[in-house]
Order: structure tokens, then C-alpha cells, then sequence
């Protein structure tokens, strides 16, 4: 982490206010999986042609995540059987600035994804979240997570319990043209709240490349340079797939085989 801190001190940095101006609203995501071994040489690779987010003066954030699912996990199990319209639930951590959201993702029948969120002072990622807490939105309106998710899910918040525990640290890049966005997720820890199993990847890095339609984009190159190619792959179906005794999970095992490769090759 030292060697990757040293090189992320000397990229040009960009602020969370500059960053709002990366919209990407006709965006491609484009996912890739990469031992840490490789990750130094995708970074001094990238200096030139990116910026790297900073907030009050850290360059590499800590996220903790808590994924909600219902009791027969059924957010995993239509993402498992290739069920094109899908929603992901979760409350979202940035610790080092200590803002909380509870965040929808939806994805339709095109492949397009949309999220919805709000701010949750204080709520904290515990196995015991409480159902009942208030939130200020613009409008003033007082509103509960319940109602939240009630109106914005497919699911009640009655029927969907904390599942997935989920921390890691990220670097974000932007590109100088400020076309896309790149998130660069290390350190991964997968604490499943139901069976008490833990996983964890430190060797793993998942990177997701975030661009503005199909413009050109140096990263995409820099992959190929180092013979990495773009794998779909979702942080909550792994851990939930890598934590959960009795889950099906043939379609994951195949890219868990891959990942596990991957880092023996690269540790040998």
C-alpha cells in the first residue's frame, strides 16, 4: 500500500467540487480485475493522462458498505440468473468525510444504470441498523429510510434485512478531458452478517472504467498493454457468492476461478 500511496502523491490532483462536473450521462462502465502486483504500473501509466481525487488532503479513500437483501436473497439470486432488470440496495460509508447515503441502484431491460440516494446522518453499518430514521431532504420534507425505500424499491423495507458487509479503499481518477471517471477498489473485505463467514482479497483490485459514450480512452490501452481484459464482475454477488454455504452460484464460479489464477500466478 506504501508504493501505491508514494505514486498516487504524484498525480496532479482534482477536488470533489471539479468532479462535479463529470457528468457522464450517456455513460459505458467497463469493469476489469487485477492483481496489486500490476496495479503501480497502471498508475505511473496513467499520470499523465489523469488526476486523482483528493479530499482534505487523502488521496486513497476508506468506503465501508452494507448490502441489503431479503431472506431468500433475491437481489443476488435475479442478478445470478441473468435477470436483466435488478435492483441493489445499500447503505454507503465515506468514512474519511463522514457522509452516509442510502443508495438504490437500478438497472433496466437496456442495460442502463440509475441510481437514487439520500443522505443518512448517523446511520450507522451495523447488523442492527435501525428502520426507523429521519432524513432532511431539499424540500425540507421529513422522510424515514422506510419510506425511502418503499417508494424509490421494488422492494419494502420490511422484507430486506442487512446482509453483506462490504469495506475496501479506493482511488478515483478523472481524465484530463474529463470524459470519464475511474475508480480503482484495493484492500477488499467481505464480512457476510448471516453465516458470520469472512473473505478477504487483498491481492485484488477491481477497477471500473466510467466514460462518457464511446470516447477514446487511454486506459482501455494501458489494459491492453498489460495483457488485462474487461470482466464483469459485481463486489456483492462475489462476496455474497464467496460467504454464503448453500447459495447457488455456477455462473460466479467460473470468474471466482479466474480471480484466484490470476493472484496465484502473480504471487508466485
Amino acid at each position: 500500500m506504501q508504493n501505491i500511496a508514494d505514486i498516487a502523491q504524484s498525480f496532479e490532483p482534482i477536488s470533489l467540487a471539479q468532479m462535479e462536473s463529470v457528468k457522464l450521462m450517456n455513460r459505458i462502465d467497463t469493469k476489469y480485475a487485477v492483481p496489486m502486483t500490476v496495479l503501480p504500473l497502471i498508475l505511473e501509466a496513467a499520470k499523465a493522462d489523469y488526476y486523482i481525487q483528493e479530499i482534505d488532503g487523502k488521496r486513497i479513500a476508506t468506503y465501508d458498505t452494507m448490502y441489503y437483501d431479503t431472506d431468500s436473497l433475491d437481489m443476488y439470486v435475479r442478478h445470478h440468473d441473468r435477470q436483466l432488470v435488478r435492483q441493489k440496495i445499500r447503505v454507503r460509508q465515506y468514512v474519511d468525510s463522514h457522509l452516509t447515503f442510502l443508495e438504490i441502484k437500478r438497472k433496466n431491460n437496456k442495460g442502463r444504470t440509475s441510481k437514487k440516494r439520500i443522505i443518512v446522518p448517523g446511520f450507522a453499518i451495523t447488523a442492527d441498523t435501525p428502520s426507523v430514521l429521519k432524513h432532511k431532504r431539499k424540500e425540507d420534507e421529513a422522510v424515514t429510510v422506510a419510506s425511502f425505500i418503499d417508494a424509490k424499491s421494488r422492494y419494502e423495507w420490511s422484507e430486506i434485512t442487512p446482509h453483506l458487509w462490504t469495506k475496501f479503499h479506493r482511488i478515483t481518477l478523472v481524465n484530463k478531458a474529463k470524459t470519464e471517471r475511474l475508480t480503482i477498489d484495493m484492500d477488499l473485505v467481505w464480512d457476510n452478517v448471516i453465516s458470520g463467514e469472512k473473505k478477504t482479497f487483498t491481492d485484488l483490485v477491481i477497477i471500473e472504467l466510467k466514460r462518457d459514450g464511446n470516447v477514446p480512452s487511454r486506459m482501455t490501452h494501458i489494459m491492453l498493454d498489460h495483457r488485462i481484459h474487461p470482466l464483469k464482475i459485481s463486489k456483492y454477488c462475489i462476496g455474497t457468492a464467496l460467504t454464503t454455504p448453500d447459495i447457488k452460484k455456477n455462473r460466479f464460479k467460473s470468474k471466482i476461478r479466474k480471480i484466484e489464477k490470476m493472484l496465484a500466478i502473480n504471487n508466485f
